[in-house]
This record gives C-alpha cells, sequence and structure tokens, in this order.
C-alpha cells in the first residue's frame, strides 16, 4: 500500500464527506414536511458560504410562495435563481458589499408583518457575510476588529460573542427586527456542538453572550485597548448597562422563532467512517468537535499515527483516524495559509521518514483561510522533497510550502460549510496477497 495509493484514498473518504454535507437536501427535506400554505407571505433572507445552494433548494421546494429573498454569499459561491436575489461579500474580512446586502435583509425583515414568515438561511460564515455594524461603528472599524480576532487566536465562540455585540442584526436582532412575523431558521452548522446561539452568531436565537463577555475576550487577547475607540466605547457602555443587550433566552419574542440545525459535522464524519471501511480500514472516528491550537492538535494526529504503527493501538493497520471540528491558528509571520494547511505542515514535520503514512486535512466549504485551497496532504515523504518545511511554518506560510510540492487540495466552492475532515492513514505493512495463479 504505497503513499500514493493512500492519498488517493484519503481524497475519496474525503469526498464521501462532502456529499454527506450537502445542504441542498437538508434544507428540500425540512421544507417538505413544513405546512408554509397558512403564510400571506413568505421572505427568504439569510448568509453564509452555502448560500446558494440553500437558497436554490428554498426556491425549488416553495416556488411561487417566495415574495422576495436577499441572500449573502462568498465570491465565486453563487448560483442563478430566480426569487431570491444573491449578493457577492467579501469573506472572511467583511465588505461594503456585504453590508449593503445586510441592510437589504434588515431592512425585507423588518418589512414583514403578521402573517408572514421570514426564512432565515444560514451556514458558515454568516457573520462575516452579514456586516451591518450597530451605529457609529464604521465597516472599516468591524474589519479591523475582525483582522484582530483572527490573528489573535480567538475561536469561533469568542470571535462571534464579540461580533454580535457590535452588530445591529446578530445575536438574535434580526428575529428581533422582523416580529410581528414568524421566523423559521435553518441552520448549517459549522461551529463545534452546534450552538444555534453561535451559528453565523445567531440572527434568530437568543443570545447567552453579554457585553461584559464581549469586553473579557478583547482583554484575555490583548487586543481591547487595540480595537477601534467606537467598537471599545460601545463594548464598554453595554458592560455598564448604558446600552441594551442582545434579545436573551426566554424572551417574548421567540415564541414566534424557530431554529433548526439541518447538517453539521457528525454527519460528514460518519460518511467518511463508511467509506473508509468500504476501502478496508480499520476506522476511528475519534471526535466532531476537534478544537484548540492547530499545531498542537497536528501534533497528537502524529503521535497517534505513531502509536499505530508501534503497536497497533488505537487500531491496527490498515487504519483510518477521522476527526472534526475546527482548530485556530495563532499567525506568527507574513506567509499565506490556512488552519488546515497548517495542521498538515505541522503533522509532516512529526511524521517525517514514516512509511505508508498519510495526513490529510480540508474544509468542507472548499477554502482554507483566505486562500483558494480546502487544505492539503502530506506523508512520511514529503519532508525529504522539501526540507525546509520548519522555516515555511514559523512564517506561518504553509499555503507556498505546499505549491511547490502539489500537494494543496483544491476543491473550488464547494456549496456547503461543516468544519473541517481531517485524515490519518496507516497502511498495512506488506501488500496485501493476491490469489495464487496456476502455473503455466
Amino acid at each position: 500500500m504505497s503513499d500514493g495509493v493512500l492519498r488517493k484514498q484519503a481524497w475519496r473518504i474525503f469526498q464521501s464527506a462532502l456529499k454527506a454535507a450537502d445542504p441542498a437536501g437538508a434544507v428540500t427535506r425540512h421544507l417538505k414536511r413544513r405546512d408554509t400554505s397558512r403564510y400571506r407571505n413568505i421572505f427568504v433572507v439569510g448568509a453564509g458560504k452555502a448560500g446558494a445552494t440553500m437558497a436554490a433548494a428554498a426556491e425549488k421546494a416553495l416556488g411561487r410562495a417566495i415574495a422576495a429573498g436577499v441572500v449573502n454569499v462568498k465570491d465565486g459561491h453563487t448560483a442563478q435563481l430566480r426569487r431570491i436575489q444573491l449578493n457577492e461579500c467579501g469573506h472572511p474580512v467583511p465588505d461594503e458589499r456585504g453590508a449593503a446586502g445586510a441592510r437589504q435583509i434588515a431592512e425585507m425583515a423588518a418589512a414583514a408583518g403578521q402573517g408572514d414568515l421570514v426564512l432565515c438561511l444560514i451556514s458558515g460564515g454568516a457573520s462575516a457575510l452579514m456586516p451591518l455594524a450597530a451605529k457609529p461603528i464604521t465597516l472599516e472599524e468591524k474589519q479591523a476588529v475582525t483582522r484582530l480576532l483572527l490573528a489573535s487566536g480567538a475561536d469561533i465562540h469568542e470571535m462571534n460573542a464579540v461580533r454580535k455585540h457590535i452588530s445591529a442584526i446578530k445575536g438574535g436582532q434580526l428575529a428581533r427586527l422582523a416580529a410581528p412575523a414568524a421566523v423559521e431558521a435553518l441552520l448549517l452548522s459549522d461551529v463545534i456542538g452546534d450552538d444555534i446561539d453561535v451559528i453565523g452568531s445567531g440572527p434568530a436565537a437568543p443570545d447567552a453572550s453579554t457585553f461584559a463577555g464581549a469586553a473579557e475576550i478583547l482583554r484575555r487577547y490583548g487586543i481591547l485597548e487595540r480595537v477601534p475607540a467606537a467598537v471599545r466605547e460601545r463594548i464598554e457602555r453595554g458592560a455598564g448597562g448604558e446600552i441594551a443587550e442582545t434579545p436573551k433566552p426566554g424572551d417574548a419574542l421567540f415564541a414566534r422563532v424557530r431554529n433548526t440545525v439541518v447538517g453539521g459535522n457528525r454527519l460528514a464524519l460518519e460518511a467518511a467512517r463508511r467509506e473508509a471501511r468500504r476501502l478496508g480500514f480499520h476506522t476511528l472516528v475519534l471526535a466532531s468537535e476537534v478544537e484548540g491550537e492547530t499545531r498542537e492538535v497536528a501534533r497528537m494526529h502524529a503521535a497517534m499515527a505513531r502509536e499505530i504503527v508501534k503497536s497497533g493501538q488505537p487500531v491496527k493497520p490498515p487504519a483510518c483516524l477521522i476527526t472534526g471540528g475546527e482548530t485556530t491558528v495563532t499567525i506568527r509571520g507574513g506567509g499565506l495559509g490556512g488552519r488546515n494547511q497548517e495542521f498538515v505542515l505541522a503533522a509532516a514535520l512529526d511524521i517525517a521518514g514514516m512509511q505508508r503514512t498519510v495526513v490529510f486535512s480540508a474544509g468542507t466549504d472548499g477554502t482554507d483561510g483566505p486562500t483558494d485551497a480546502a487544505g492539503a496532504v502530506a506523508d512520511g515523504g514529503t519532508l525529504g522533497r522539501n526540507p525546509d518545511a520548519r522555516r515555511y511554518l514559523d512564517g506561518s506560510d504553509s499555503y507556498h510550502y505546499f505549491e511547490g510540492l502539489g500537494d494543496l487540495v483544491k476543491t473550488g466552492p464547494t456549496g456547503t460549510n461543516v468544519m473541517d475532515v481531517r485524515i490519518v492513514l496507516v497502511g498495512a505493512r506488506g501488500a496485501r496477497r493476491t490469489r495464487r495463479q496456476p502455473r503455466p
């Protein structure tokens, strides 16, 4: 079982995960079970990397019942629709196009009345793609906060807690705008634990986070004094009770609101497990909620690969370990990369020289950080092809390391987003015996 064969098998396992994460089927199945005929008008709003796919499914299921719609999507993640307008926007740093689309979304929700339904489609990336800053904060100031949070190593829960408190639409505030209309939010989860108040910063969900908590997050990462003055002033005034909080659990407005998670990382990992077993691997799904510093998580995966080779534990070769979730990267240099590419580069250092061992990691949305790659793949011989891996890792430049080797994983926009899939394969020690052929 050569490294080349293992690489191809890792790719097939990942493709199985992508198919299981298809949001179109999830949205269609849910809407078919719902009676929407009683609503006077249906307005479709939302944001996310899977927004186009989800919106297309909603159009197909609801047809002319849709009065109008606006959904913000990432550049390149679009489709041809008739009733729902798709706005391409910047991600992960929000831009003016996203702000303009978010204003349209807010206006549409506010225009809905008694007897109407606001169908809200949210998937990963929605926080950055729906950036309606609370006045007097500007888009540029919100962009600065996003950059600081991305570079700090804050996880998605922490980032969203801050973003909700400098937003006019997140943290349940979209549901507040839509009242007294009914709100149905369909969520494709890209966060650990599938928390509805964290997915896309919970525009239609009760918000358990607070201004005080947002201030503590900024303080913990040493950026409270570095954020723009208007942002710091708003958060500090909110923490002091001078600005109204986001809607909390128990608020009466949520009696007309329903949030449903229609897809997530666990389903993708289960499909990957089935494909790995079909390919003949002894397979173990370790966890769907892996988080933490990317380099440390990579070292743990590499250590398990070494243990499989040494002792056959926790599974014997041919072995497949699968994990999901979303790690964080602390940027240390001026290079280019993402958490999946950095994971593979860090793991490559620890599996150097190991035979029949492959590490694969990719984002299900097809985009890893600010790059055109979904992730990367490496094996025990990777460092032999370019021994300068440590310098690239120290410079946060995993993209250019793997680009030079041709080992970037590129899928293009996938139409879905359920966090990351990491795969470690350890092949059998010897080739499988084939049936003996009769002598001539």
